[in-house]
């Protein structure tokens, strides 16, 4: 298994190398050069499964046997073994059509959980038998930062700097984030939206002597070995939902598109899966695509479902690739071009291949509390904004899908956001005894200018002052 850039000028690598490396040196994702394929039988045999298990065997391909099964398999067994829920993404039906994964039994409560508690243990496993050390910098809306430091807290060879938007994630994100005591991690608010944020951290990741002097690695959706690992509860719920011999749908809530690539590459990989539905808020530029091949950004608005206040998504790349016909040269030049002019000029014919699979929908602030609240009082079952957003748009869509089952994405926990469950529900959720105390903690941050220089003389010097 040899993986390729999307821009085509980083020369091709395997899974280990691609992990620590994250971002390709000409600005690319890297993608699989072909797409590990299962049969119906073999989907069907996965039926049943216990999720690590399920998990190893839906990843291991992507390794290219560079990890042994059994090592992988002990590697998810631990992953997951201190997940709240038995069946670690288990399935909530909420009507006739739509079920709600709930992706939000993990440590920090959301989604991001489930692909960044295995990459920690990967990067401990490649970086102990290459005795290597690195620095893993990220960028955060909201959930992503605090998935990310509880998986690399404490490990010997990582230090890991965040960035975070100032004021623009929810109490609860920030301080999941920030009161976490371990010498080795460290947090950036930066005065800006979160596409700043991503901006700093794709610059630092192309500026070679930077990159090669810090020895800089990804835990964002840009790494591939995050998406991989987010494939296996597609596929469980899908198995748990009658595939092979149906097909099933996803709506999912978006910001930087890797949750729902990772529902295509499931697809990809056979799974049955007819519709892709793509759930935005009022930052709606992939729903705008997907309308009226309309990619143009704007300026980043805050939300009631902050994770999604993104404009330029980066994982949009990889699907771009394939609908280019996984052309680097054609990939590359559009990517300048939306860079350069903020629109994206994809072409018609791979416009029309992504509206044959995808779909988009959009919902305002007073629209998510309304659903919030119009769940509640059909069926007593809490959603976050985020996951409100997917609910609606799969009721919404509905009658365009054929009656298929709708696998909604529960992302977040709703006590992650309790000022707006309450707004919407008056109730305010509690969060889970493990945080309980996460008002009283002491909170550790420092706050910069979007600026390239001041941020990489931060990760430089918190990256040197552990290293010593």
């Amino acid at each position: 298994m040899r993986y390729v850039s999307t821009r085509g000028e980083a020369a091709p690598r395997g899974f280990e190398d691609v992990l620590l490396a994250g971002l390709a040196e000409d600005g690319g994702l890297f993608l699989p050069e072909s797409w590990p394929h299962f049969s119906p039988a073999e989907w069907r045999a996965m039926r049943g499964l216990p999720y690590a298990e399920l998990a190893a065997r839906v990843i291991h391909p992507f390794t290219g046997g560079s990890i042994p099964f059994e090592t992988l398999l002990g590697l998810c067994r631990d992953s997951y073994a201190g997940f709240r829920h038995p069946a670690v993404a288990p399935l909530v039906q909420l009507d006739s059509r739509a079920f709600a994964l709930e992706l939000f039994h993990g440590p920090t409560l959301a989604f991001k959980d489930m692909a960044l508690q295995l990459l920690g243990r990967l990067f401990d496993h490649v970086l102990a038998k290459r005795g290597e050390r690195i620095t893993i910098v990220g960028a955060t809306s909201g959930d992503t930062g605090s998935a990310a430091i509880e998986a690399c807290r404490d490990r010997a060879s990582v230090d890991i700097v965040i960035l975070h938007p100032l004021g623009r994630t929810s109490e609860v994100q920030r301080r999941q984030m920030t009161t976490v005591p371990s010498p080795n991690v460290a947090n950036l608010a930066i005065e800006g939206s979160f596409d700043d944020c991503q901006d700093l951290v794709k610059a630092m990741f192309v500026d070679a002597p930077f990159r090669e002097e810090m020895r800089l690695a990804a835990v964002n959706s840009i790494n591939w070995a995050r998406i991989a690992a987010q494939i296996p509860y597609y596929a469980a719920a899908a198995l748990a939902l009658g595939v092979p011999e149906r097909e099933v749908a996803v709506s999912v809530p978006t910001g930087n598109f890797g949750n729902v690539l990772a529902a295509w590459a499931a697809k990809r990989m056979g799974l049955p899966i007819g519709r892709f539905i793509v759930g935005a808020n009022r930052n709606d530029i992939l729903a705008r695509f997907l309308a009226s091949n309309d990619m143009s950004a704007k300026p980043v608005e805050p939300s009631l479902s902050p994770s999604m206040d993104i404009q330029v998504s980066s994982n949009f790349e990889r699907l771009l690739y394939g609908l280019l016909g996984d052309d680097p040269a054609a990939t590359a030049r559009v990517m300048r071009e939306f860079r350069a002019t903020g629109r994206m000029p994809v072409p018609d014919v791979a416009w029309r291949a992504a509206v044959a699979e995808f779909q988009g929908f959009t919902l305002d602030d007073a629209g998510t509390l309304e659903e919030i609240r119009r769940v509640y009082r059909a069926s007593g079952y809490l959603l976050d904004p985020h996951t409100a957003v997917g609910t609606a748009a799969a009721r919404a869509l509905a009658p365009e899908n054929k009656g298929m089952p709708v696998i909604v994405a529960a992302t977040a926990h709703p006590a992650k956001f309790p000022d707006a469950v309450e707004q919407a529900t008056g109730l305010r959720p509690a969060l889970p005894p493990a945080l309980a105390d996460l008002f009283e903690r002491e909170e550790r941050f420092s706050v910069l200018p979007n600026d390239l220089r001041e941020a990489q003389s931060f990760v430089r010097s918190h990256a040197l002052r552990n290293a010593a």
